[in-house]
């Protein structure tokens, strides 16, 4: 089949010239419409379940809101895992679902399972909904709204967050591809009505009417319409106030006197904000608003990017003099870092495999012509990319290995060249080939090398078959790279059936003559070097295995002292600091503190170009933030700019030691945006490493997350700790007294529904400005909401109309409560979470579990877990330790179905552990750890290392067909023709990954340790390879003889270490001697002899005495004196009941002697069995083996005949047919004398298995 299509696009040049245009056309076409970011996005699949409830503490939303929400969603199928975050006025309920779950039909699921929740929530608490549909990678554009130079007077925060929700939000939520846009920071408008405490007790006004007041008298209507000939004239009435003075005028009620009583009367009527829990804050100078633009998920982030800056600028055009939208995080910059680093590295990787194709190959024509199937395998990739969904990025296309992919043109090319070279055209005087000659040695060539082309190449694929198999985050992070790569070398293979041999046809140089080029220089000098290196090894062949050995056993043990991380972290090109101030600070404070901390930074890191802090939550509070809690995104320049460090881990520990030192009152932990991001949605926290302790009482937990954290403060590495604070909100607490709320006939709802109104404020309906609208709310005015006395001399109405101070119906105290609840399963579990840099993560974590083993015991029902990026590599590790064995299964099972030979299946299979020397070998000079993606890259260079093998042991095998047999002639020989083909693999293939080893540009991080493992696995296995696989071969073909010095030593060693050494088992020599170590150790045997001793032993407890029983009492028995009595008992049985136990113990012995006999009978016959069919199965080895011979000869003869014309294709074919099927006989019998011998040592049983030739039978 593959001979056709070469054939055909050989002879039809231009219909494949057409095809290859296509291809182009498609390829561009698809590039063009290709998802471009920056990584693969890693999030899990998941739904929130958001609910907002201002006026309620942390207990009681875990109670009242999170767990009927929890309990409501868990029946949902394809669930994972459930989390939920409660805190003042917030809960965060966190559904994860299996990768395979439709995220639009879980949404669906739990939509319909939240009205379940909602009859558990009581009524005016507050009501479930979903958060928008985005990912971790979701915040794709953040920006801010500050007023202009010479405008900062003219717009306060609350009118800039009015124009955010009113102009900007409105408009960029019809762009396509986004799924929400959060507003941020400023003051949300209001119009408030502030109550005079005073003023509603001397009138004697409630709250209550007042609500009643406003909701009466803020509405429109329609009467219909009259008819009055020819009109029709519709009513409609105007009842909605439309400012401050319109809300004045409304009257609450009428005094005695017939005097109404005015809003204004008892309340200051003006412009407020809604009671704030976030706020922006840019650099040190002062509040702004802004937002958060969120992707849709399974968008492609460049083409919404691109739409949502199209429409920013036109949206720019509509805003008020003076006011200015700028980006503070914006996607864009991090895809063109990432991409750019993707297009230099390929670029570079592309050039270099180029360069030592022309170089190797010595044909410029022959260079170019494999250099350009570069282009458009990668064409038919990012095609089949578009097909299946998979996305342009650090990972898809930055993993790609050139080298690799022109694997097989290189073979095919090269085969054409040295074809024509070594041909006798020129000897016959043809100095130029006609096309049609050069069409029939470019088919000859092509097809016989196909094979071995398309084996490599299927190689390759197989092997990334087992990352396809990956899930998790490992899986979303590097299937994108196996597929891409799988595309691009199923693109290089077509090609090379198709286009390879057109062009080399078309393309290459027709000439026969053959100069001495530079190609020819290099590999000649290479030879020199290399025949001195396998002389001797072929002389110190035991040297060299042990070397081979030792180096591996080192690698081995030095891998096991290596360190682990997840994945490297990607270089985001700027940071997010975490900013935390004391539990319960205001937000006042917390601003105060982060503009101290940007003045700071900007003052002392001219690195940064601007600092944007969001604090607490956004509108949409998909980051459950307290109030006391500050991101700090800080926007660096780029780094050839940096004065102050030279890399991104010494600048964030410059900006941690800064701000710990000048801002102690502050807790700060530096991290990446996305990063941190990424991180709080897999695991809840933001941290890189978090330990999580589960229990129930929440004072209990903080005890012992206090201790682990002075456990981890100390370890090197643990940078940023930060321990979660769920307790010690300063909280005023009203404490009901139900007798004197008896007393005055009244409710606790009525009292709870006051406060709320008074200090949170409450809506009595909206106000219409145009399209805008904004709450009217009702609460005191601010001077009777500041301290605790406030709330004592708050008065609630009764239904009487009597005032009551509250301190008269409660106690009101001020008490430090829960801050934050946070659940895992249905259980409580607090964090200690820490940040990773300078060390690895496996080596910390190990050293924390250490210290916590012995130091912190925890109490009953309590348990502690480690997560993070911790639990990430411990789960990818687990899943690499099925996919690594996999791809070695599938690597060996391809040898064994391309060689029919275990042996030589083997031996090729040998260059897998010399390439594991130097991937081990590069991680530890480059100072890495290990990484799932250095896991990856093992995987990848498995399959490559064998390749060299396949070369090398294939061509010992046709010169061991051609009748050469001296072994040590077949390695010299095979060795310098193998030795260009070998050197070019593998100097392309590791070339091509070059530019990724040490690129320093955005991203590279991710991709050093794969491109690190295979460039130096490569080079070890193509060294290795080299010289110490044809020492393995040798050993294999004439077995291991040990020389003179070797036996000394044996020797030595065993007179040395005489206890060491044990006895082998002699083989046995004829079937007496196998009958004998049956007997011996056959455990049927074995049972009933001890069955017959165990019967002869019971034989004499026949007339066995029972126990005698001796007792002594003492006490007053008989008489008031104190008396002793002694007792002897002893029971005899009738000399009747002797005789025939007696008896049935002789026949209970006989019986058992009886099945010994006849067991050994048994066995006896399976033996003799078996052991002719093993004698007759080796009798017929010794022919078979004598006729193969024979066999030999004549297929030899055959052929020579056939080649000299002395006969025809038939005898040939004929000679050869009967070879192989003496060979397949031969292979058959092998299998016989295997499985009788196998037989044979199940039934003898002995300690060591039988391997012998049995005598003649």
């Amino acid at each position: 089949m593959l001979n056709k299509i070469i054939y055909f696009s050989i002879k039809n040049k231009l219909i494949v010239g057409l095809m290859t245009l296509a291809l182009i056309g498609w390829g561009i076409y698809n590039l063009t419409k290709l998802p471009i970011d920056a990584v693969p996005d890693i999030t899990n699949n998941q739904v929130q379940v958001i609910t907002v409830s201002p006026s309620l503490g942390a207990q009681e939303v875990e109670r009242l809101i999170s767990f009927p929400v929890e309990l409501s969603v868990a029946s949902v199928p394809n669930i994972l895992e459930i989390r939920s975050f409660s805190r003042f006025g917030l809960s965060l309920v966190t559904v994860v679902f299996t990768e395979e779950t439709d995220i639009y039909w879980a949404r669906q699921q739990i939509t319909e399972k939240l009205k379940e929740a909602e009859e558990q929530i009581p009524p005016g608490v507050g009501s479930p909904f979903l958060a928008p549909v985005s990912t971790g990678l979701g915040e794709i554009y953040q920006y801010e709204l500050h007023p202009t130079k010479g405008f900062e007077n003219k717009y306060s925060a609350t009118e800039l967050r009015s124009i955010q929700d009113w102009l900007v939000r409105r408009q960029l939520l019809g762009t396509p591809g986004i799924a929400e846009v959060s507003s941020f920071g400023g003051n949300l408008k209001q119009y408030e009505v502030a109550l005079d405490p005073a003023k509603l007790r001397a009138m004697n006004i409630t709250i209550t009417e007042v609500f009643e007041a406003l909701e009466n008298n803020n509405a429109n209507a329609g009467g219909a319409y009259i008819e009055k000939d020819p009109n029709a004239y519709f009513i409609r009435t105007e009842g909605l106030v439309k400012s401050t003075t319109d809300i004045g005028q409304i009257v609450v009620k009428n005094m005695t006197t017939g005097l109404p009583i005015l809003i204004r009367d008892i309340a200051d009527v003006r412009m407020g904000s809604a009671i704030r829990y976030g706020a922006m804050v840019k650099d040190d100078a002062g509040e702004v608003a802004g937002g958060i633009v969120m992707m849709l998920k399974g968008e492609n982030s460049s083409k919404v990017i691109k739409a949502v800056k199209e429409k920013i600028a036109e949206i720019q055009k509509t805003l008020p003099e003076g006011v200015k939208i700028e980006p503070f995080l914006d996607r864009t910059k991090l895809v063109n870092r990432a991409i750019s680093t993707v297009e230099k590295n390929l670029a570079e990787g592309a050039l270099i495999v180029v360069f030592v194709l022309v170089l190797l190959l010595g044909n410029l024509r022959a260079g170019l012509l494999v250099a350009s199937v570069i282009p458009l395998a990668m064409l038919f990739a990012i095609s089949l990319m578009n097909v299946f969904g998979v996305s342009g990025n650090l990972m898809s296309l930055g993993a790609l290995d050139f080298g690799l992919i022109v694997d097989g043109a290189v073979i095919i090319v090269e085969s054409v060249i040295h074809r024509i070279q070594l041909s006798n055209y020129h000897s016959s005087g043809i100095k130029r080939l006609s096309p049609q000659e050069m069409d029939e040695e470019v088919y000859d060539s092509a097809s016989k090398m196909m094979g071995f082309a398309s084996f490599g190449q299927i190689i390759i694929l197989i092997v990334y078959l087992p990352i396809l198999a990956l899930v998790g985050i490992e899986g979303k992070m590097f299937k994108p790279m196996a597929q891409t790569v799988a595309f691009a070398i199923l693109g290089a293979f077509l090609l090379s059936l198709t286009y390879v041999p057109m062009m080399a046809s078309l393309f290459l140089s027709r000439r026969t003559q053959h100069k001495e080029n530079i190609s020819d220089r290099i590999m000649n000098a290479i030879n020199r070097a290399y025949q001195p290196l396998i002389n001797f090894a072929l002389r110190m062949k035991l040297m060299v295995l042990a070397v081979a050995v030792g180096l591996f056993a080192l690698s081995l043990f030095l891998f096991s002292r290596m360190g682990g991380e997840f994945i490297p972290s990607l270089d985001e090109g700027d940071f997010a600091i975490e900013t935390r101030v004391l539990t319960g600070s205001s937000l006042n404070e917390t601003i105060t503190v982060v503009q101290k901390a940007s003045g700071l930074l900007k003052q002392k890191f001219p690195e940064i170009e601007k600092v944007v802090t969001k604090i607490g939550s956004a509108e949409v509070p998909t980051e459950p933030n307290p109030v006391e809690l500050g991101d700090m995104i800080v926007v660096l320049k780029d780094q050839s700019e940096w004065t102050s460090a030279h890399n991104r881990e010494e600048l964030a520990n410059k900006i941690s030691a800064t701000l710990q030192k000048n801002l102690p009152q502050a807790s700060f932990g530096v991290q990446q945006p996305i990063q941190m991001r990424f991180n709080e949605l897999m695991t809840g926290a933001r941290q890189d490493v978090v330990v999580k302790i589960y229990g129930e009482d929440l004072d209990t937990l903080a005890v012992y997350a206090e201790k682990l954290g002075r456990l981890i403060q100390p370890v090197a590495g643990a940078q940023d700790l930060y321990i979660e604070k769920m307790t010690g909100l300063p909280q005023i607490m009203v404490a009901y007294n139900r007798a004197n709320l008896a007393r005055y006939g009244l409710s606790i709802q009525e009292v709870n529904r006051t406060i709320t109104a008074a200090f949170a404020g409450e809506g009595a309906g909206q106000v219409y400005e145009g399209e805008k609208r904004f709450d009217l709310v009702v609460r005191l005015n601010q001077q009777n909401r500041r301290d605790i006395t406030d709330v004592q001399n708050l008065f609630v109405s009764n239904a009487a109309g009597f005032q009551i101070p509250l301190e008269q119906l409660a106690t009101v105290q001020m008490k430090d409560g829960p801050n934050q609840i946070q659940r895992d399963g249905a259980k409580r579990r607090i964090t200690v979470g820490f940040n990773v840099r300078n060390r690895d993560v496996q080596s910390i974590v190990d050293e924390i579990q250490g210290k916590v083993g012995n130091s912190l015991q925890l109490p009953v029902g309590y348990a502690i877990t480690y997560g993070g990026q911790f639990q990430n590599l411990i789960e990818a590790k687990n899943r690499l330790s099925v996919a690594v064995p996999l791809a070695l299964l599938l690597i060996f099972a391809l040898l064994f179905f391309a060689f029919k030979s275990i042996k030589q299946s083997i031996l090729i299979f040998t260059a897998i552990p010399l390439s594991a020397i130097g991937g081990i070998f590069a991680l530890l000079i480059r100072e890495m750890p290990f990484s799932i993606s250095a896991g990856v890259g093992f995987i990848a260079l498995f399959g490559v290392a064998v390749l060299n093998g396949i070369v090398m042991i294939g061509y010992f095998n046709q010169l061991k067909a051609g009748g050469l047999t001296n072994v040590e002639e077949i390695i010299k020989q095979g060795t310098a023709a193998r030795l260009r083909p070998i050197i070019m693999t593998a100097t392309v293939a590791s070339l091509g990954f070059l530019p990724m080893a040490l690129s320093s540009s955005a991203g590279a991080e991710v991709q050093k340790p794969l491109a690190t493992v295979v460039i130096g696995g490569l080079i070890s296995a193509t060294l290795l390879t080299l010289v110490v696989l044809p020492v393995i071969y040798y050993f294999s073909e004439n077995g291991f003889k040990a020389n003179k010095p070797l036996k000394k030593l044996v020797v030595v060693l065993v007179l040395f270490f005489p206890l060491t050494v044990s006895a082998q088992q002699p083989q046995p020599k004829c079937l007496a001697d196998v009958l004998q170590l049956a007997r011996e150790n056959n455990n049927e045997i074995r049972k009933y002899k001890l069955a017959v001793d165990l019967s002869s032993g019971l034989k004499k407890t026949a007339v066995d005495l029972p126990k005698t029983n001796i007792n002594y009492s003492q006490g007053k028995l008989n008489s008031p004196l104190l008396d002793n009595r002694f007792g002897i008992i002893q029971n005899f049985s009738s000399p009747a009941v002797w005789k025939s136990q007696g008896k049935l113990l002789a026949e209970q012995k006989s019986l058992s002697q009886q099945q010994l006999v006849f067991q050994e009978h048994e066995l006896e016959y399976q033996i003799k069995q078996v052991y002719a069919q093993l004698a007759y199965f080796h009798e017929l080895n010794g022919l078979l083996h004598r006729q193969d011979s024979i066999f030999k000869v004549l297929a030899r003869a055959a052929d020579v005949k056939f080649r000299t014309g002395e006969s025809g294709l038939l005898e040939k074919t004929t000679a050869e047919t009967q070879r192989l099927e003496i060979a397949d006989r031969i292979r058959q019998n092998e299998v016989a004398i295997s499985t009788a011998l196998n037989n044979l040592n199940s039934l003898v049983q002995a300690p060591q298995p039988l391997n012998f030739i049995p005598e003649k039978l």
